[in-house]
């Protein structure tokens, strides 16, 4: 592994944590392990190294830990040899396998109504993550998705099977033709970028604030075939019955940590701006961080390391982009920070992790 290994590994091994781990209903894993058997990937290892039990994947009433689903698709990814193994699982993934969340979408009367329970019902599901549904100044809808828990850095995988799951719901109304104007992607272009464009039939970016479907809202009047306001009914109150001791909800220091995230491509993200994006005082900020043992200075540093131990184990990334996406207004100040983390540059902290 070279002579910096065990120092990297180390060091990327000590993420922002706060809080239990959030939790996600097992059917969202519906499926996996024969779309793993197919890609030639070894069961018992991807799911030993997950932490979960195959006979896990798929039930209908487990939770399972969302870092632990989210670590089973990455690794997933790995022991197939490929790369876009989330983009083609959720490509495929039918509605009716989410369970009772799934249910409560398809028997919904129109596409409007299914969406309409996808977002409200979504926090039952999956815990200290947010969707909604909204509208962009261009008049087009927005259909977005972020897990908002600090614990997981790594959750690529998890956002391309998630927003092809949810164009799947679109496309039960709309019918298997149907592609969304735009798909956004908070996570840096992928090295076979070309097949999400042929996933979703859409124009896809990369890089960007959050998780995105786009599309025209002359679709919400739409039936959905399967129509069956009983079965919607008690769908979506065996759903909320069943996930009625949640964990924790979305805390301030959460929501900081996000905020962070997503506008560290943008430049160094100042207190003063993560404050008035979360509708709140500097101040209020401080002590909420305070409480947690942290400033905002080094919250801002363990996101970016976290970060970028990430991002130097995708291969395809060259090493000045990864310093972009983290803020840095000059290569040299990111390598010396990678240096200043690990004792080590960039191109050897990368050899290493590769090589891990």
């Amino acid at each position: 592994m070279g002579r910096y290994s065990t120092e990297l590994v180390n060091e990327a091994a000590g993420p922002v944590t706060e809080g239990p781990d959030p939790a996600i209903l097992a059917a969202a894993a519906t499926g996996i392990v024969d779309y793993i058997k197919c890609g030639g990937g070894d069961i018992g290892s991807i799911f030993g190294n997950s932490g979960i039990a195959p006979e896990m994947a798929g039930s209908p009433t487990l939770k399972l830990k969302l870092t632990d689903f989210c670590r089973l698709f990455e690794e997933a990814s790995k022991g197939t040899r490929c790369d876009n193994f989330g983009l083609w699982f959720g490509n495929q993934f039918q509605p009716r396998d989410l369970g009772l969340w799934g249910y409560a979408m398809v028997s919904a009367p129109t596409l409007g109504s299914a969406l309409e329970n996808m977002v409200g019902l979504f926090g039952y599901h999956q815990e200290q993550s947010v969707m909604s549904l909204g509208r962009d100044s261009n008049g087009l809808l927005r259909l977005e998705y972020q897990i908002r828990s600090p614990l997981i850095v790594d959750r690529r995988q998890d956002a391309e099977l998630s927003l092809g799951m949810f164009l799947n719901v679109i496309r039960e109304a709309c019918g298997s033709g149907w592609a969304p104007e735009e798909v956004h992607f908070e996570h840096p272009r992928p090295d076979n970028h070309y097949e999400h464009s042929r996933a979703f039939d859409a124009p896809v970016y990369f890089s960007q604030p959050t998780n995105v479907l786009l599309f025209r809202d002359d679709l919400l009047s739409r039936p959905m075939p399967a129509s069956d306001l009983t079965l919607m009914a008690l769908s979506s109150n065996c759903l909320m019955q069943l996930s009625n001791t949640r964990n924790r909800p979305i805390t301030l220091f959460d929501q900081v940590c996000s905020a962070i995230r997503s506008g560290l491509a943008t430049g160094y993200p100042a207190l003063e701006h993560i404050a008035r994006e979360l509708q709140v005082s500097p101040g209020t900020v401080q002590r909420e961080l305070a409480q947690h043992g942290i400033a905002f200075k080094d919250l801002v540093e363990s996101l970016r390391r976290e970060l970028a131990m990430s991002y130097l184990r995708q291969r395809h990334l060259p090493i000045s982009e990864i310093s972009l996406l983290l803020g840095y207004s000059e290569l040299s100040a990111f390598s010396r920070a990678v240096k200043r983390w690990t004792g080590a540059p960039p191109s050897a902290v990368r050899e290493a992790l590769l090589q891990s």
